[in-house]
């Protein structure tokens, strides 16, 4: 499927003058610098395979990409009625916990300007890319999918926009906190789910510098 949300990194580097370039194949050439990477998440190897059976990129860094979560379903028959920041399927949040989370999105949307949407789910039970339009997925959109499904229940997408404030290494960082087996297993699904909003509203709300975000708390 088309990426929601395009963006691309470029390092610079200081080079020996007598390295020489070695010759790279233009069609894997190609290839990589068409593969951008627009989904983060901490995978573990299952589904790593499921993203690729999906012919879905990787990005270069080997990270899986959370878009194997919605891959191949769009069931808008699973969305409210009425519109909501805070979607869940799979029973993981009790209504006073939608309520929170739903003000404390409402909160982080006005102070910052960013859109943060929470999906809760079991794939492949999800409305899947329906979503995209639901919500008006934009490049100030972060799609949060919670599914345990591949081992690591927090997965994300973010929008270009919100690429250039928060380091790509926050929500790896993030994931492997709050998102890993063991943390949700013991403490719960909602557990991981508040705890990663609190995080995320966290970091939005620090200024824009070489250290932002630099600590999942």
């Amino acid at each position: 499927m088309a990426s929601l949300l395009p963006s691309s990194l470029t390092f610079q580097r200081k080079q020996n003058p007598n390295f020489t370039k070695p010759r790279i194949n233009p069609s894997i050439s190609s290839s990589f610098s068409n593969s951008t990477v627009k989904w983060v998440s901490n995978f573990q190897s299952k589904s790593l395979n499921f993203a690729l059976s999906s012919a879905l990129a990787l990005s270069l860094s080997g990270v899986g990409i959370a878009e194997a979560a919605l891959s191949g379903v769009n069931k808008p028959e699973l969305l409210p009625k009425d519109f909501s920041t805070v979607i869940d399927v799979a029973g993981f949040l009790s209504a006073g916990q939608e309520r929170r989370l739903a003000q404390e999105i409402a909160n982080i949307e006005k102070d910052t300007g960013f859109k943060l949407r929470i999906l809760a789910q079991n794939y492949p039970e999800t409305p899947g890319l329906a979503i995209k339009d639901y919500w008006q997925v934009d490049d100030r959109t972060i799609v949060f999918v919670a599914d345990p499904t591949f081992g690591n229940i927090l997965n994300f997408n973010v929008g270009a926009i919100v690429d250039l404030d928060i380091p790509r290494s926050f929500w790896s960082r993030l994931a492997g906190k709050y998102g890993n087996m063991f943390y949700w297993k013991e403490k719960g699904e909602d557990a991981s789910v508040e705890a990663a909003v609190m995080a995320i509203s966290q970091c939005l709300s620090e200024p824009v510098g070489p250290t932002n975000c630099s600590e999942v708390k």
